[in-house]
């Protein structure tokens, strides 16, 4: 399966780099989504999302996109879906811009296009348990009576775009993303309506509506629940409903990279076992 079979070219969020960046934002739906933005002449210039725009940097919701944009990988359309998948581990974003050769932009691709080609691999058959042990971050919670403005200061510390909301008892009781503060997030700097919301609590804006799955689930379940519901992780759960653990698209591509590597180091070193009794490391 090439690129070309799976990029996305039309139905693109598309800007002006002279919108506002609040209304911008508006177009998306989630902490990874990204809009692109172009001149007139179709010149493709960068892409603005929540993450970068207000969590990394602070701008005010009047700014210019153009001053805002964030200068994403780039996946040329003769990359392998290994050196793709890799583009989005560098990134805060699950769509990249994909151009030819010729730096000539075609479309952009997801990274939910990528896991749909891994579903079906072996290697997805691996339990969740295991595949929690390559998390580069542990799971993230906050309390459902914290205040916003400590959620954003979590955010900005921990470099995570999801934190799993809890009760005093640490029992599951949502979400809150990048995503779920943006309107607040760009009001004006002084207005009083900001000014409350960082004393406000995060239940008030967390998502109560999670999907979970058990540590014996396996990987290629949360791949099917990804790409059936539309979403950008999953939260594992043990029996009482405590939170043990998230499993995100960027750790599902980072275990593929991980596996494949290791398939490529064993491949290596059958090689030389082979080729050693010739003589030629003697």
């Amino acid at each position: 399966m090439s690129l070309q079979d799976i990029i996305k070219t039309n139905n693109i969020v598309r800007i002006l780099p002279w919108e506002n960046l609040s209304s911008a934002l508006t177009k998306l739906s989630t902490s990874h989504d990204a809009a692109f933005v172009f001149t007139p002449e179709n010149k493709y210039l960068g892409v603005i999302n929540p993450y970068y725009c207000l969590i990394k940097s602070s701008y005010p919701g009047n700014a210019k996109v153009e001053h805002c944009l964030y200068h994403a990988p780039r996946v040329r359309i003769n990359h392998p879906l290994t050196k793709v998948a890799s583009l989005f581990m560098q990134s805060k974003i699950h769509y990249l811009p994909v151009f030819d050769v010729e730096d000539h932009f075609l479309g952009i691709i997801s990274a939910r296009h990528i896991l749909s080609q891994f579903h079906a691999l072996p290697v997805f058959k691996t339990s969740i348990t295991r595949a929690l042990k390559y998390k580069n971050h542990p799971m993230i919670v906050i309390y459902e009576n914290d205040s916003v403005a400590t959620a954003i200061n979590i955010f900005k510390q921990s470099k995570v775009s999801k934190l799993i909301v809890v009760s005093r008892d640490l029992k599951l009781k949502g979400i809150l993303s990048h995503y779920d503060l943006i309107a607040y997030l760009v009001a004006p700097k002084n207005s009083p309506e900001k000014i409350s919301f960082y004393h406000q609590p995060v239940k008030l804006f967390a998502k109560t509506y999670v999907l979970t799955l058990s540590p014996e689930h396996t990987l290629a379940d949360v791949i099917k629940l990804i790409l059936e519901k539309r979403i950008g992780s999953v939260v594992v759960v043990d029996k009482t409903r405590h939170p043990i653990g998230i499993i995100t698209t960027k750790d599902l591509l980072r275990f593929f990279i991980s596996e494949q590597q290791e398939k490529n180091r064993r491949i290596l070193g059958g090689f030389f076992n082979a080729i050693r009794p010739l003589g030629m490391f003697a």
